[in-house]
């Protein structure tokens, strides 16, 4: 395929990658509008719960799809209705770690079982199993393709 093929090929992967992940969200942010906590509150307990230990406020920005101004003051806020707890790190005067309550599981856990019925309604119903694979790990390789150091020149 000449080089002028494959620009336009991946302009048009992009557009529809984007146009899709767009539709989705729309419709998955009309979804949390009936639940006790935002898409972005989730976001964060998600991440959280992979990380048993806790996250420095600075990594948790890293994972989820805020700024770091804007994680500062939605961990604030989570702190303050119980949803997650703030210490100073240890040994670092200016550092955070954000670790998941109780009650941020049990949020986390009610409302995790609607998203997943949304995902599989929204996704899985539209993919077979095989599609769902190569979405994923298309996904996994786009994904990983821009780590620093990772795109060429």
């Amino acid at each position: 395929m000449a080089r002028d093929g494959r620009d336009r090929l991946a302009e048009e992967a992009w557009e529809a990658l984007a146009r899709a992940q767009t539709a989705l969200m729309r419709r998955f942010q009309e979804d949390f509008r009936n639940e006790e906590i935002s898409m972005r509150e989730y976001d964060v307990l998600f991440t959280l719960a992979r990380c048993p230990a806790g996250s420095r406020l600075r990594d948790l920005s890293e994972h989820v799809l805020l700024s770091q101004p804007g994680i500062s003051r939605l961990v604030e806020r989570m702190a303050q209705t119980g949803l997650v707890s703030r210490e100073d790190a240890a040994g670092d005067r200016r550092g955070t770690v954000v670790r998941l309550t109780s009650r941020g599981r049990d949020v986390l856990r009610r409302v995790g079982r609607a998203h997943a019925a949304a995902i599989q309604r929204y996704v899985g119903s539209a993919l077979d199993p095989d599609e769902l694979r190569t979405l994923r790990d298309l996904a996994v390789r786009l994904r990983a393709a821009q780590a620093p150091g990772k795109l060429p020149p």
